[in-house]
């Protein structure tokens, strides 16, 4: 049968073209893999057959998405650790280079970011870090729990690189916990909550207030380069550096907290996770706020995520633009993020996210989520015809302009995240690289 993209998976008990498909989809994609430890490499190709040769090589070190869930399914019952995990993506550019006629066609892709940036209101992409000014054909993601696998894993990788494959830049991700073990970013809050979920055994509750499940449609796209388009799927990946001002921020916190508003107003969670609107992490809607007054319109997470209560689109439609974030820190800091201490003593830069998300349309979900929801100081429609304004930490422009509950326009906002650079890749098939 073919495979079902209407609907979620169930990984354990498919069969047939999407049994297949599970064992041709590169990680990461459909669940979350662990990269507490992550090498990103930007690449450049000179010399298209040698660039073949070499992402060929690549994939034989690649696990499949299945291979993932197992790993999962071993480590839960026996505690026995995963293998690295290696992602591997192309550009537009890079497809040209590879002289590849059939690929991807999302019309986002084929611009790139440096093209979409005007329309998304980044910086010049003459101010962007050096090596996402030029022209890069793929990255490459070699991530794990530990840093000794990585690093291995990147001498054999680097082994297999011959010197027409040049990398342009790379960045190091490092993951941070709280007291309580969860994953924070580095304002100090808890990160990656309300997630799509595409695969059933993940999907444990779908009666409360809001239904994390989403259709494998949302986020694969058929492999139209590979060798059966039917079974081989791939996926949209948008990869930003968003730099973090912790001052900044810091400053912005505590002068709310001296007005008498809390400074979680700015995400819409407190630092531990927990909603404004609710004690559930996820189950959860705006229905019992629907004046803003628990959570501002202006909250990065109703923002980014309205559930239902965006007043733009039914809510069915709304949520057609959510999509798969992977992302992860980067940085070292001196201070402790979890310690309270003057603003003054908190990094200004060199710290920050690397944004990372898959999709399967890349106008409807990224590029949507940005210029139509965190930039636009309009969204969400208020009951009393008020602007939110834009989102305080992700909006992009001069000087954001947002907000009510104590915050106006008239009172602006620095920018708190600045973009470094970023691009758009395609996350192809495994059949597809071992094939080239």
């Amino acid at each position: 049968m073919p495979v079902d993209l209407s609907t979620q998976l169930s990984w354990r008990t498919t069969t047939g073209d999407a049994a297949d498909m599970l064992d041709e989809l590169q990680p990461n994609i459909l669940k979350a893999h662990v990269r507490d430890h992550l090498q990103v490499l930007l690449l450049e190709f000179r010399d298209g057959a040698e660039a073949r040769a070499f992402l060929s090589s690549v994939a034989r070190l690649m696990k499949s998405a299945r291979a993932q869930l197992e790993e999962v399914a071993a480590f839960k019952a026996t505690k026995t650790p995963g293998t690295p995990y290696i992602g591997l993506g192309l550009t537009a550019g890079g497809y040209a280079t590879l002289g590849i006629a059939t690929a991807p066609t999302d019309s986002a892709f084929l611009g790139g970011a440096k093209k979409a940036a005007p329309k998304l209101a980044d910086p010049p992409v003459q101010d962007w870090d050096e090596p996402y000014r030029q022209a890069i054909d793929a990255i490459l993601l070699i991530g794990d729990a530990r840093p000794g696998p990585v690093w291995a894993l990147r001498d054999r990788i680097d082994a297999l690189r011959p010197e027409s494959v040049r990398v342009l830049g790379e960045e190091t991700g490092h993951g941070m916990t709280n007291e309580n073990g969860d994953g924070i970013e580095h304002f100090g809050y808890v990160d990656g909550r309300s997630q799509p979920l595409f695969l059933t055994e993940d999907h444990e509750c779908a009666t409360g207030e809001w239904d994390p499940a989403a259709p494998l449609s949302q986020v694969l796209v058929s492999d139209t380069a590979a060798p059966d388009p039917g079974v081989h799927f791939g996926s949209y990946f948008v990869f930003r550096k968003l730099e973090q001002n912790v001052r900044l921020f810091k400053e912005t916190e505590k002068r709310l907290d001296d007005s008498g508003q809390p400074g979680a107003t700015l995400i819409g969670r407190f630092p531990d996770g927990t909603p404004l609107v609710s004690p559930d992490a996820n189950d959860f809607t705006y229905d019992n706020d629907k004046l803003g007054r628990k959570c501002p319109f202006h909250a990065h997470i109703r923002k980014t995520n309205p559930r239902g209560s965006g007043g733009a689109e039914p809510p069915e439609r709304e949520r057609l633009h959510l999509m798969a974030r992977r992302g992860q820190t980067y940085g070292r800091r001196l201070d402790d993020p979890g310690t309270d201490l003057p603003p003054i003593l908190r990094p200004t830069s060199g710290v920050g996210l690397l944004f990372m998300a898959f999709n399967s349309n890349l106008g409807n979900q990224f590029e949507f989520t940005q210029r139509l929801w965190a930039n636009d100081t309009g969204f969400p429609i208020t009951p009393d015809g008020s602007r939110p304004g834009r989102d305080p930490l992700i909006g992009q422009c001069t000087a954001p302009e947002w907000g009510r509950n104590g915050v106006t326009a008239a009172d602006p906002v620095s920018r708190m995240v600045t973009l470094k650079g970023g691009e758009y890749f395609f996350m192809p098939s495994l059949a597809f690289l071992r094939a080239l």
